[in-house]
């Protein structure tokens, strides 16, 4: 197939595919990514719905179908596709990320971690889930865990501006404030919006 020029010739592709072959789930997989790509979450999400059916270990379609949810602000519809993600396809780092995220949003801090701890133990370098489970760790209160899994991702991406915002709090909470303000600068260096609270108990350690 030759290569489409933009996002609509694309989908008008993936729609001959689906008519040529109905019972193709990458097909109508392959439509729903197109129809996200210009916002026509109803379209996509019933085009999910029929890759599914044809291809009932699709894991990537439960993920989308979690991602529209995600849009629509329903967390426990994003949460729900994505553990049919990981029990369709065991090792599924995407989903078991995208679990973590959803079980922190609705304040699951001990259902957040294992997913998330799973996520990068499938995925090592996931700097989105090791960021969240630095979180999770965090609110948790395991300082340490928290610092070890932030200075992961900065080895990973050294500008990742979440990882050294959650550094700043966890070394400010072991009261180790010459690294707390290092990381903070650093975060606000790379354009974070750091709370205002933590921005004013800095300034007790400059």
């Amino acid at each position: 197939m030759a290569k489409a020029k933009n996002v609509e010739e694309y989908i008008a592709h993936q729609r001959a595919a689906v008519t040529a072959n109905p019972e193709c789930g990458t097909s109508h997989y392959n439509l729903a990514i197109g129809l996200l790509g210009l916002k026509k979450y109803e379209e996509a999400e019933k085009e999910l719905f029929a890759a599914i059916e044809c291809s009932p270990n699709l894991a990537e379609a439960y993920v989308q179908l979690g991602g529209i949810c995600l849009q629509r602000g329903d967390i426990e519809g994003c949460l729900k596709f994505n553990k049919l993600a990981v029990k369709s396809r065991a090792g599924f780092a995407e989903g078991y990320g995208n679990i973590g995220f959803a079980e922190l949003q609705l304040g699951n801090i001990d259902e957040a971690i294992p997913a998330l701890e799973k996520a990068i133990k499938w995925n090592p370098k996931f700097l989105q889930a090791h960021t969240t489970l630095a979180n999770a760790y965090l609110m948790k209160g395991m300082l340490d865990e928290s610092i070890q899994t932030s200075l992961k991702v900065i080895e990973l991406e050294p500008n990742f501006a979440v990882a050294h915002n959650n550094l700043a709090i966890a070394y400010l909470e072991k009261g180790e404030g010459d690294l707390a303000v290092k990381h903070l600068d650093k975060a606000v260096e790379l354009g974070y919006d750091v709370a205002p609270e933590i921005l004013d108990e800095i300034k007790k350690h400059r």
